[in-house]
């Protein structure tokens, strides 16, 4: 006969090993991660158009970008609650 086991469940893991986020925190991950991916692709793209691939393009790069993103992330927490009623407001209800 098994034993009894505790019923808890154990909190779920990253692929890297980390224990997963609640729910609630899906409010901030996702503009976090949306300006971080945007912001990389966006500057990475102006940079090149900007000096081209030219020695430093790295750290003019890294430094553009992290601007940028300092910018972006607080502006997608402001406007993501209106893009998501702007969304509803042309999209069909599922």
């Amino acid at each position: 006969m098994e034993t009894c086991m505790n019923s808890s469940k154990s909190p779920s893991r990253t692929p890297f090993g980390f224990a997963k986020l609640p729910a609630r925190s899906a409010r901030w991950v996702t503009p976090l991660l949306l300006s971080l991916f945007m912001t990389c692709i966006v500057s990475l793209i102006s940079t090149f158009k900007g000096v081209g691939l030219v020695p430093g393009v790295l750290r003019i790069w890294l430094g553009a970008w992290a601007v940028s993103w300092v910018i972006a992330f607080p502006t997608l927490l402001l406007v993501l609650p209106l893009v998501r009623k702007a969304t509803a407001f042309v999209v069909e209800a599922a």
